[in-house]
């Protein structure tokens, strides 16, 4: 049997790998930190055979609640990602598998790599009214890119959208590559009347090298890049320092800043009711954005999610809240799971990339019905 995460966000360690009915394993942490939860490894053995598997370290990672009820998930071909049978048991991660083929991908969520990356902002180039723009350079000197899609001018909407700050996360820029493929469809009616109200500003990786070094939740310099937003640096946080002075340059009149979660089995946002400047009126968005993203997908709700910050209490390192208390906007944090979203299961495939995709295209549809109501 051979292991190997020797790739683009591969994580995983071998303990012992002598007896395929007991392969033992451990998650890395991210560099310069104590976070630990992405895995991504590749098994080359005999197809047929039941293999299982034991991450040893499950116990203390960033999220051991988000074990509780998860099914690890495997490709054979890195394109089609389908769930197995997983149980946490005892402080470890079980999962067993008979393979098809002799060589599969086991991976927390579905990956999405940089080449893939740099594959989406150099396409999305090519598109009408669209600008790839280089931010600067991360700490391991990869591109911090943002897509400008549509002119400016006047009375035009301003709308950020940011996504994978935690790279682990990257349901994110999935959803990402849904909202970019329908809002450069010029035969969607939704996509034509938001370019004529609004200009984008897509960041679809805040957190490249972390992607790619294969972490959880933090950058190269092992910052969580979601708790720097008051004080980025160029030594901690360039990344966010870049996108910070783009904002400020264009103004922000909608943020959504797209994440996931490991324990909480449902689709949610995450909103402003904590910072200071938050009125009736920020309230009425964001009520209006819930309801108008509800009756676009049954792959939304407002009923489960995290407990609402009280007035004044929200913590103004996070993005949501920096940017809309800085620029006085609607602001939300998107939230999808590892798992599943339980008021639309899917046994087989569960929470996965192509249901990212549409849930990020969907998005649309909630981001029109609020444009006219931003300013």
């Amino acid at each position: 049997m051979r292991i190997t995460s020797n790739f683009d966000s591969g994580n995983i360690s071998v303990i012992s790998a002598t007896d395929c009915n007991d392969v033992q394993l451990e998650i890395k942490n991210d560099h310069n930190s104590e976070f630990y939860q992405w895995f991504h490894f590749k098994v080359e053995s005999n197809a047929g055979e039941e293999h299982t598997y034991r991450i040893l370290n499950a116990k203390n990672s960033a999220y051991p609640d988000g074990w509780v009820d998860y099914h690890t998930m495997a490709s054979y071909d890195r394109e089609t990602w389908f769930r197995i049978d997983t149980e946490y048991k005892n402080g470890e991660l079980v999962f067993k598998h008979i393979p098809e083929f002799d060589h599969v991908f086991y991976a927390y969520f579905v990956p999405y790599s940089y080449e893939r990356h740099l594959d989406l902002v150099h396409k999305s180039q090519l598109m009408p009214d669209t600008q790839l723009i280089t931010l600067g350079e991360t700490l391991d000197g990869r591109d911090m890119s943002v897509l400008q899609i549509g002119q400016p001018a006047e009375g035009k909407k301003v709308i950020w959208i940011t996504a994978r700050q935690h790279p682990g996360e990257s349901m994110a820029e999935w959803y990402v590559e849904g909202l970019l493929d329908r809002l450069f469809d010029h035969d969607d009616a939704t996509s034509r009347l938001l370019m004529d109200k609004a200009v984008f500003y897509v960041v679809p990786n805040m957190n490249p090298d972390g992607s790619a070094r294969g972490h959880l939740r933090t950058n190269a310099a092992g910052a969580n890049l979601n708790r720097e937003w008051m004080t980025p640096t160029m030594e901690n946080s360039p990344e966010v320092l870049f996108v910070r002075e783009k904002m400020f340059e264009t103004g922000v009149d909608m943020f959504l800043d797209i994440h996931g979660d490991e324990a909480i089995p449902y689709n949610f946002v995450a909103g402003c009711e904590g910072i200071k400047s938050y009125d009736e009126r920020h309230k009425q968005l964001e009520e209006s954005f819930k309801a108008a993203y509800a009756a676009a997908t049954p792959e939304f709700q407002d009923v489960h999610g995290y407990p609402k910050d009280k007035p004044g209490e929200a913590n103004p390192t996070v993005a949501a809240s920096w940017v809309g208390e800085q620029f006085k906007c609607l602001s939300y944090t998107v939230e999808m799971p590892f798992k599943d979203h339980n008021d639309a299961p899917d046994a087989f495939y569960g929470w996965n990339d192509v249901r990212s995709a549409k849930f990020g295209s969907d998005a649309l549809t909630a981001i029109l019905a609020v444009v006219d109501q931003l300013r």
